[in-house]
């Protein structure tokens, strides 16, 4: 009963400082991220540009830490004890052992999912993006789009654009391949006329040897006439 009591109120107090913490998180960084900035009046832009994504990138690893250790919190050595009570009470030293090494290796592996989401997720280059998005809309007057609260028109909105783009893609191409096949159907017809140039001076040519060979005739029956041999 004791047991379960302690085990509730060190819950309570773990659910109370992972909320204090939530709320204190957000502050802190906006307080880090006004002290830099007043501190950097005198800096060049490019010099500010870099601080802020320095300061976005020190958020980021303070909320991954302090959730971090807040988890870790939860998996103290009373609650590890308590869940493995009979190996406890044999070897206290060795469960607090195993705890440790339990411990470290939950932190290694977290912070390597955590690292590997940042290198497949690009945090750098969004916040590079972040920092572009958040330049253009100071020197932008216009308001930025909201939703009307119809999702027709919406979507519609959304889509014409696209598909706008894409008719205007498909219109070129189809002009490219119009061009295509016209010069295909030329370089066929000049084919063809070639092919029947050639085919009259091969008949020409023939006609011509037929003649020859009539004339050729004609004069060797008139030279050499048959009776002559008879």
């Amino acid at each position: 009963m004791e047991e379960s009591e302690a085990a509730a109120k060190t819950e309570t107090v773990d659910n109370k400082d992972v909320k204090e913490t939530s709320e204190t998180l957000t502050n802190d960084a906006t307080g880090e991220v006004s002290s830099s900035v007043s501190n950097s009046g005198s800096v060049c832009k490019t010099s500010e540009e870099t601080e802020a994504k320095y300061v976005r990138l020190k958020l980021f690893d303070k909320v991954m830490q302090k959730s971090l250790e807040r988890f870790i919190q939860h998996a103290s050595f009373n609650r590890f004890a308590s869940t493995f009570r009979p190996l406890y009470k044999k070897n206290p030293q060795r469960m607090e052992s195993i705890h440790k090494q339990f411990i470290e290796e939950l932190q290694g592996a977290i912070k390597d999912d955590i690292n590997r989401l940042i290198e497949e997720g690009q945090l750098e280059f969004k916040l590079n993006e972040l920092d572009k998005l958040e330049k253009t809309s100071k020197n932008n007057p216009d308001p930025v789009w909201r939703p009307s609260g119809i999702p027709e028109q919406d979507f519609c909105s959304f889509l014409m654009p696209y598909y706008q783009k894409q008719e205007a893609y498909l219109r070129l191409e189809l002009k490219k391949i119009q061009a295509e096949n016209a010069a295909l159907a030329q370089r066929v017809q000049t084919g063809r006329e070639s092919i029947t140039q050639t085919e009259h001076h091969i008949s020409t040519a023939v006609e011509e040897w037929k003649a020859s060979v009539t004339e050729f005739e004609r004069m060797a029956s008139s030279l050499c006439p048959a009776d002559v041999f008879d």
